[in-house]
């Protein structure tokens, strides 16, 4: 296989094709040769005519220059026409200056423009322009402009084979574009192998198709491996660059930095990436209002950006930018688009709220609480119903006795001042406040010559008010002593008049007086004692008694406590508030007596106690020892029994105020006082017992077996018919007997009390041979009267056999003479079981 391929482009779409390098349409290899393009006989005005390689030549060039101004070079080799230009002749050209600034490098690239018929010509004359090729393993590739405008068929290249120099050889295509979609776009010569695009193709659609050429003889032999051939759409810039977005909108705050970035935009091309077709600059072409000018767009990245610092919502709070995007990196043939920004101007806090006055003057009354006396105005620039315009007003100066508040009307943004504690008019009759305003957001910028803060002045008159009578302080004392005598009299409670500071015209009336004691004159308010005083009554709290007097005048009242300080006398002797003392005498010797004064401790101790008795038995018996201001220690001699015995002590104060205390001192024979306070009788070593919750548990528990006991032969009577019964002699040596085996086996003998328990096997028979009303085998109790004694069935067995105890009193015994009615057995069994509950608990208290 090899090819033979023309070199041609035009402005209207013929293919261009690629010989045996990578620049389009670039005759020689080597650098810096000359380049041919093949054009049609008439160029448009800013048409691409083809692509030089310009890295090639010069790869350090930094400057292009045309020497025909008709035609303009780009940066990636694009020739581009910047007028219309005819062909006069065949042949066109021009040089291309590439130049490096830096080093003063220069090199030239000279350009032929050829007119396209000229080829056609040639190719009818295939032995003098067609030159063969070296043979190729690989196709060459092959393109065509996109949106060509023919002629059609355009030719794209030829197709040959060796062996077509010794067969007839036909050619054909497959694939992409032949038979399959797009179908009939590409067809070759059979007989010459001449390969034809039928019409226009768009590279957004298919930017290359891979076809695969056949050489076959006519009877279908195939010399040749299939050839795949690549056809390459060269991209035409047709597309114009479309932002993402029909309007872009950005917040931005106000008064920020120079080169705060407000957005990005950016745009998309469908033609080729990385071609001059796809590359975008960026521009503002416009801005509402026009002036000044605070906006720039990079040209590449598309990001805006402030330049001036300027920006003041509360002058121009939104702007509108008209912007551009082109291809062709900007040149002015590219194609371009635009589109909207809206930049909207968010506030910040720059604008300082401001009293509309400088100065306020209001009025309240004396004694008004809770109510609003002024409103105040402020204004503010600032974005309304935001932090940044709320004010927060504060009261700087003249409210140190906090009468006054001031709060903020959230839907006027109003200051409101309100008194909230009561003024007094004899006191002051005018407050000076001094107010300040800021917002709820920080104010934006640095503190300046001027204050961040507005203040005013408020100037608030008191009104005097016709008042009752105040009882200041609330709380009034005086002192008494408290063994007074009754008609004493003394200074009260003083209410005055706040306008005139008299007690004149005032009235007082005793509200509470908890014990009585004493009388308040209605017009001086003065007390006199009604009946004695005692500092040590229950009622008095710290030696003050209180009163609660009502001052009233023309029908306004006021109410004050007198708290009657009740001075101490020593009118009461020590004693001893314990009046029993246990002393146990295994443990201790004695016990320790306390002494209380109910009066204050200048009348108190130190107690002197002494033992106040005229007989010589409380001397003999018992001893007092001082152990402190307070205390002694009482204690026994030569061993007394045990027992109560009555002990008088007498105490002394400082003072030589006595009294007596009798005491009745406990000797007991116990561990601890505790153990002696449950006794009946503490002179009887042990006599008393506290029985613990065990014990006592155990006791109902033999109670309730003793009752199942009597239960269960209740139960037995009262089936069997009721006949004369015949009480033995012997009632005292029977027997109780306990059945309660299953099977046969040992029978055993329990005695215990003069009673024997007998356990018979489950063979054996009741007592008194067949069973009856309430007599059960098989495991289950049976209470039998037995004779004899200490009788027991082992008497009865004969050798490996049972009998009942009917044969062992020697024949048969009706049941009804074998047993005994309720009665009798209560008769019999109170009196033991009395003995048996008396000797169990004396064993439990031991």
């Amino acid at each position: 296989w090899y090819t033979y391929q023309p070199f041609q482009i035009s402005s209207s779409g013929l293919c261009h094709l690629w010989a045996f390098t990578y620049a389009i349409l670039i005759f020689a290899s080597d650098a810096c040769k000359n380049v041919t393009l093949y054009v049609p006989f008439k160029l448009d005005a800013e048409k691409l005519i083809g692509r030089v390689n310009l890295k090639e030549c010069f790869t350090a060039a930094n400057l292009i220059h045309s020497s025909d101004p008709d035609f303009q070079i780009l940066e990636d080799g694009s020739v581009y026409t910047t007028n219309t230009v005819l062909l006069s002749s065949e042949k066109r050209s021009f040089t291309i200056l590439l130049s490096n600034t830096e080093n003063q490098e220069k090199k030239k690239i000279f350009v032929f423009l050829e007119h396209q018929t000229k080829v056609l010509k040639k190719r009818q004359t295939k032995e003098t322009v067609l030159r063969r090729a070296k043979r190729r393993w690989a196709p060459i590739p092959c393109s065509m402009l996109e949106n060509s405008l023919g002629p059609f068929p355009l030719f794209l290249q030829q197709v040959q084979s060796d062996t077509a120099q010794n067969y007839t050889i036909y050619y054909s295509i497959r694939g992409p574009g032949v038979d399959q979609e797009p179908r009939n776009l590409f067809y070759v010569e059979r007989d010459t192998g001449n390969l034809y695009c039928t019409r226009p193709v768009d590279r957004e659609q298919y930017e290359s198709f891979e076809i695969i050429a056949f050489a076959t003889t006519p009877d279908g032999y195939t010399p040749e491996l299939p050839l795949p051939l690549i056809i390459k759409i060269e991209d035409e810039n047709d597309n114009y660059p479309i932002f993402t977005e029909e309007t872009y909108t950005f917040t931005i705050f106000e008064n920020c930095r120079v080169g705060t970035t407000v957005g990005q935009v950016c745009a998309t091309d469908k033609d080729e990436p990385d071609t001059m077709h796809t590359r975008l600059k960026y521009s503002i072409i416009g801005q509402v209002p026009p002036s000044p000018t605070l906006f720039s767009m990079h040209p590449t990245t598309g990001v805006i950006t402030t330049t001036s610092s300027q920006l003041d919502r509360e002058l121009i709070d939104k702007y509108q930018l008209k912007i551009k995007v082109q291809d062709m990196d900007g040149q002015y043939f590219g194609l371009q688009t635009t589109s909207t920004c809206i930049i909207n101007i968010d506030d910040v806090n720059d604008n300082l709220p401001t009293f509309t006055r400088t100065s306020y003057v209001t009025s309240v009354e004396e004694n008004t609480v809770d109510m609003e006396i002024l409103r105040v105005t402020v204004e503010d620039k600032d974005l309304v119903n935001t932090a940044n315009w709320r004010a927060n007003y504060t009261i700087l100066k003249g409210n140190e006795n906090g009468n006054f508040k001031i709060v903020t009307d959230a839907k006027t943004n109003e200051g409101i001042l309100c008194v909230v504690k009561p003024l007094n008019y004899e006191e002051k009759q005018q407050v000076i406040l001094q107010i300040g305003v800021v917002n709820e957001a920080p104010f934006s910028r640095e503190a300046s010559s001027r204050s961040a803060m507005s203040t005013a002045t408020v100037t608030v008159n008191v009104q005097d008010q016709d008042e009752g009578p105040e009882c200041n302080p609330p709380i009034q004392t005086i002192r008494m002593n408290e063994n007074a005598a009754v008609g004493t009299t003394s200074n009260g409670y003083k209410a005055y008049d706040p306008d005139t500071r008299s007690s004149s015209g005032i009235r007082y009336k005793k509200l509470t007086d908890p014990t009585g004691w004493v009388t308040v004159d209605e017009n001086t308010g003065s007390i006199k004692v009604f009946r004695s005083l005692d500092r040590e009554a229950e009622t008095i709290r710290n030696g003050i008694y209180n009163i609660t007097v009502l001052a009233s005048d023309q029908g306004r009242t006021c109410t004050g406590t007198l708290g009657i300080i009740l001075q101490d006398v020593n009118d009461n002797g020590p004693f001893i508030p314990k009046k029993t003392v246990i002393i146990c005498k295994p443990t201790m010797s004695s016990a320790e007596i306390v002494a209380v004064d109910p009066d204050e401790p200048i009348n108190g101790p130190p107690f002197d106690f002494s033992l106040e008795s005229s007989t010589s038995d409380v001397q003999r018996m018992w001893r007092l020892n001082e152990i402190n201001d307070t205390a002694a220690r009482l204690s026994y001699q030569n061993d007394p029994a045990f027992g109560s015995y009555v002990v008088p002590i007498t105490v002394r104060d400082r003072l030589g105020m006595s009294s007596v205390t009798s005491l009745d001192v406990i000797l007991c024979d116990c561990i601890t006082e505790n153990d002696c306070t449950h006794r009946a009788d503490p002179r009887i070593g042990g006599g008393g017992v506290q029985l613990g919750k065990w014990a006592i548990l155990a006791i109902l528990l033999g109670i309730a077996l003793l009752f199942c006991i009597l239960f269960t032969l209740v139960c037995g009577a009262s089936g069997v018919s009721k006949q004369p019964k015949v009480i033995p002699d012997d009632l005292a040596q029977q027997n109780l007997i306990v059945s309660n085996t299953e099977a046969p086996g040992d029978d055993k003998v329990y005695s215990a009390n003069g009673f024997t328990t007998q356990t018979v096997g489950a063979s054996a028979q009741g007592v008194c041979g067949t069973m009856g009303s309430g007599v059960k085998n098989g495991g289950q109790e049976t209470i039998e009267m037995v004779k004899g004694g200490h009788q027991t069935l082992e008497s009865c067995r004969g050798a490996g056999h049972h009998h009942t105890l009917d044969s062992c009193r020697g024949g048969h015994t009706e049941v009804d003479n074998c047993r005994y009615t309720y009665s009798e057995w209560h008769s019999f069994t109170q009196p033991r079981l009395g003995e048996e509950s008396v000797r169990g608990h004396t064993l439990i208290k031991n």
